[in-house]
């Protein structure tokens, strides 16, 4: 290989937003490997990617995974808001021990640089202004969002501590072609699913929580440019600046569903407590370091994501 091909492992490579991270990668020559948890990723990679299923808390399959690494992009998370709600006790168990395991071992190697992916929207709690920049108090309000921030807080010790080259970053709501739906993330793939299958659609408040939300190819840019240009001990959001509350969602989703026949089943239920009211995230700290900045409009990434549903729906009618 030539020595100049620098090696990403990608950890949670697999999953939705990974999968795109994957293919961001493969387009700057990257040589790129991933780990996951599940025998098989969720959806086949690309060529000449290799997988490894492992746990990452485990030191001596860790080390031999990261050999000849120079880079880790780290995704891997085992639980979401709803899930940390339910079990807080899990919520830590699952996610802080192997990670932290993660950043021990990644700093006794060379490395270029490490991005942790966190959340720009359960981190920051509720906001004292919008949109929100990376200096905005975190005060979460769930276990996950506690945890998340815990990680962050972890990884900049060991920059700190034993100069681990780590940036944060801190996407919005992620949506796209391809995102499991009904999983306890990922509104816009639920309620596109509702809607096609004649589902009723849980709608949390009066109008909903408002959220940045930004389409799947955008935050795996993102990623790729802090991996990049970011500076080390840096936190950086990854967001569009523009927020729509779930209601402006479904009337949007709405038009859509309409044409086909189809008219949404909502129910409007008490807000819960553990989403943040509103959070829209200012990215302008990432812009200035790489040049980034979101591509895809919020309608024209609904439409892709609503005509990528529907053909899925389509062939599973087929089948």
């Amino acid at each position: 290989m030539n020595r100049y091909i620098k090696h990403c492992c990608v950890i949670g490579g697999g999953g939705f937003i990974g999968h795109k991270v994957v293919q961001a990668l493969l387009g700057t020559g990257r040589q790129v490997s991933v780990i996951g948890r599940s025998q098989t990723p969720r959806a086949p990679l690309p060529h000449g990617v290799s997988y490894l299923c492992g746990d990452i808390g485990d030191r001596v399959f860790l080390t031999g995974a990261l050999h000849g690494v120079q880079e880790i992009i780290d995704l891997a998370y085992a639980s979401t808001p709803k899930t940390s709600y339910e079990n807080p006790v899990a919520d830590i168990i699952s996610n802080l021990p192997p990670v932290v395991s993660l950043f021990q071992v990644a700093s006794e190697i060379p490395l270029d640089k490490f991005v942790v992916v966190s959340s720009g929207g359960v981190v920051y709690g509720k906001s004292d202004r919008l949109p929100i920049n990376e200096d905005h108090p975190t005060n979460p309000m769930s276990p996950y969002g506690i945890t998340k921030l815990a990680a962050e807080k972890y990884a900049l010790m060991y920059w700190r501590t034993s100069s681990l080259p780590v940036v944060c970053v801190r996407p919005g709501n992620a949506y796209g072609e391809g995102q499991v739906p009904f999983s306890g993330q990922g509104f816009i793939a639920t309620a596109i699913t509702s809607i096609l299958q004649g589902r009723e659609i849980l709608l949390y408040g009066t109008t909903g929580a408002v959220r940045d939300y930004i389409h799947v190819e955008d935050i795996a840019m993102g990623i790729v440019a802090a991996l990049e240009r970011g500076t080390p001990g840096s936190c950086y959001n990854i967001g569009t600046g523009i927020g729509h509350n779930n209601k402006e969602v479904l009337d949007i989703l709405t038009r859509y569903s309409q044409k086909s026949g189809k008219e949404p089943l909502i129910r409007v239920m008490p807000s819960r407590p553990f989403d943040v009211p509103e959070n829209v995230l200012d990215s302008t700290k990432l812009l200035m370091a790489t040049g980034w900045r979101a591509q895809i409009g919020f309608e024209e990434g609904i439409d892709l994501v609503w005509k990528w549903f529907v053909e899925k729906e389509a062939k599973a009618v087929l089948l």
